[in-house]
């Protein structure tokens, strides 16, 4: 089709050049006679040269600047191979019959050149725009704003008008830079600034905010977001270059919806995957908890870095099943041995010494991930001793046989609610951290703690039961108006799992770089506006009180912890503080005696005795004292 195209193109602009070259005179004597004689040379060479330069395979629908150069190169090139024919010819058949086919002005080249320039050029333009505007003339469509008119932007109105992509109807643009307000990008105009996002969103019947600024901090994402409170629209990001090339190239590929983690008052953190790889491949790994959210990441994790052996123990049949059946369908990177062989799953309690023994005996771990744990903090209030057994009891039983069985390290996670814990749950946690510092120095295994905030997406975690509340209409419960929180995403709390395995010397507390805390009814306004809907109008947020054991805020060091540099920069350690080992021995059983039977208040007050900076009867500081 596009040889067929050409030859038509070629054919008139041959004809035009005759007729201008002869100033529309002697057309009625031989002129079209000449030119039927010379036309096939002509056609013969600009086909061979276009072939020759690929033409004839470049696509009309997506043509730009460089086919219009690349025309012109190549009937550039075209027309001096005729014009030196034509001097050849000239010479050679000087009174030959042929000179008469040859004798006509040498001006016909130069218009024929321009003239076909302009044809070729001016015809895949109107194929182009017929693609891009005609076909989608009178489409409704849904009424789009781009913020950003830079370059993310123009590409993204190009690739929506390339793709015609009708769902979008493009009405404008938003800048802060001055001099793009009032031009227009693509026959779109520029409309103000940023800060008029919700003015121009109500006056354009806007529906839907395209965020073209791939170099946009987490904070101005945010503002952006708050700016729209209350406008009843939907948000999509344009990802940055590293993102677009690790993808695919098309539109919907490159345009996303806003996740959680752009909400963050930090960048996300990437981790040193070779540094973990080199400690991982090869090695037998447990993880207990392996169907729980933070567990369950780890074990895609380290499946990556090619482990000899996964060991994944978990409580819950259904998520030991799921995660199992995951793990089963991914491709090893390059393994030798079949998947089959790589995992190992076992059903069964960390509490249980038998089973758990049973384990070790058979697998001979190298590296174990303790991610299984109680963590709700209003669930351990209500039922304190299965805290202690599980937090605790679970704990040392795992650490003593990692000993016994000559583990190499062991990762236990803990949580920023160890830190000057209020609940039962925090200060389980921190007599368990506790516990396997003071172990790692009396045994050849070293044995590490992690300190999560609060995990994105996690099970029971407040993003997913806001979410759910949103979708059902609200109201959005956030127990305190000034509560804050640090998070992280489920990818990074389990590479910060595997990072510390591998940078770990044993004794160190490995905390993530956080960033600022978040307010999280500003998180709750954030997400509503994100649904589409305006906070307090359409979706109600209800204030309902600090539940028991909850902190206003949670703090990331207890005091007398000194800070270890670490060889990742956004990794902290914190030394170990020391503690009585004979005294916190000799406590796991006596608190292990009172699980079952003892009352909330003689839980909390032998917990007291062992943790001097747990505050069991702690109460929040009014609203507004802290944001």
């Amino acid at each position: 089709m596009s040889v067929l195209a050409h030859v038509v193109l070629f054919s008139l602009s041959l004809l035009a050049a005759f007729v201008l070259a002869y100033n529309f005179a002697r057309t009625d004597h031989w002129f079209f006679p000449q030119y039927l004689m010379v036309l096939p040379a002509f056609l013969l060479v600009k086909y061979v040269v276009f072939e020759f330069l690929h033409q004839h395979e470049r696509s009309w629908r997506h043509v730009g600047y460089r086919d219009f150069f690349d025309t012109v190169w190549v009937c550039l090139t075209s027309s001096a191979v005729l014009f030196i024919a034509y001097g050849v010819a000239r010479r050679g058949f000087v009174g030959s019959s042929l000179s008469a086919v040859i004798d006509f002005p040498s001006s016909v080249f130069v218009i024929d050149l321009i003239i076909g320039i302009v044809l070729v050029t001016w015809s895949r333009a109107v194929v182009r725009y017929y693609y891009e505007q005609g076909r989608s003339s009178g489409t409704p469509g849904t009424r789009t704003l781009i913020i950003g008119a830079g370059d993310a932007g123009a590409t993204l109105l190009r690739e929506i008008q390339h793709l015609n992509l009708q769902q979008h109807r493009i009405v404008g643009f938003l800048d802060d830079d001055p001099h793009k307000q009032g031009t227009r990008i693509h026959g779109i105009p520029v409309l103000g600034p940023i800060t008029d996002v919700k003015t121009v969103c109500t006056q354009q019947a806007v529906a839907e905010v395209l965020i073209a600024i791939p170099s946009a901090p987490r904070k101005r994402i945010r503002e952006i977001i708050q700016l729209c409170e209350g406008a009843n629209l939907s948000f999509r990001i344009m990802p940055n270059l590293s993102e677009l090339i690790e993808g695919t190239l098309t539109l919907e590929s490159q345009l996303r919806q806003i996740k959680v983690e752009d909400l963050l008052h930090r960048p996300t953190i990437t981790l040193d995957h070779q540094a973990i790889s080199e400690y991982l491949r090869g090695k037998k790994v447990l993880v207990t908890g392996a169907g729980g959210s933070i567990g369950s990441e780890m074990c895609r994790q380290i499946l990556r870095f090619e482990p000899a052996t996964l060991v994944l123990v978990e409580l819950s049949e259904n998520n030991l099943f799921n995660i199992e059946r995951e793990l089963r369908g991914r491709r090893l990177p390059s393994a030798s041995a079949p998947q089959s062989s790589v995992l190992r799953c076992y059903l069964g309690d960390i509490c249980d010494r038998s089973r758990m023994q049973s384990v070790f005996h058979r697998e001979k771990p190298d590296f174990v991930c303790h991610a299984a744990a109680h963590k709700h903090v209003p669930m351990l209030e209500a039922h304190p001793g299965e805290g202690l057994k599980n937090n605790i009891v679970g704990t040392r039983m795992l650490a003593g046989l990692s000993v016994e069985h000559g583990v190499h390290k062991f990762v236990y996670i803990s949580t920023d609610k160890a830190v000057n814990p209020t609940s039962i749950m925090g200060c389980t946690k921190r007599i368990a951290e506790m516990f396997v510092q003071g172990l790692s120095e009396r045994s050849h295994t070293r044995f590490i703690t992690v300190r999560f905030g609060n995990v994105l997406g996690s099970s029971g975690s407040v993003v997913p039961i806001f979410q759910e509340q949103i979708a059902k209409g609200g109201p959005v419960t956030v127990t305190h108006p000034d509560i804050t929180r640090y998070f992280m995403t489920i990818p990074e709390a389990a590479q910060l799992v595997l990072q510390a395995g591998a940078i770990g010397k044993g004794g160190e507390i490995f905390l993530l770089e956080m960033g600022e805390p978040v307010k999280i009814a500003d998180l709750a306004r954030n997400l509503i506006t994100l649904s589409g809907l305006t906070p307090e109008v359409d979706v109600e947020i209800q204030f309902t009180g600090l539940r028991p054991g909850e902190k206003l805020y949670e703090e990331l060091y207890i005091e007398g912890e000194g800070l270890l540099p670490t060889s990742h920069p956004n990794i902290s350690a914190w030394e170990k503080r020391a503690e009585n080992w004979d005294t916190l021995v000799a406590a796991i059983p006596e608190l292990l005696s009172l699980a079952d039977d003892a009352d909330l208040e003689t839980i909390k007050n032998r917990l007291a005795s062992f943790v001097p900076e747990y505050q069991p009867h702690y109460k929040p500081a009014p609203p507004g004292s802290r944001s």
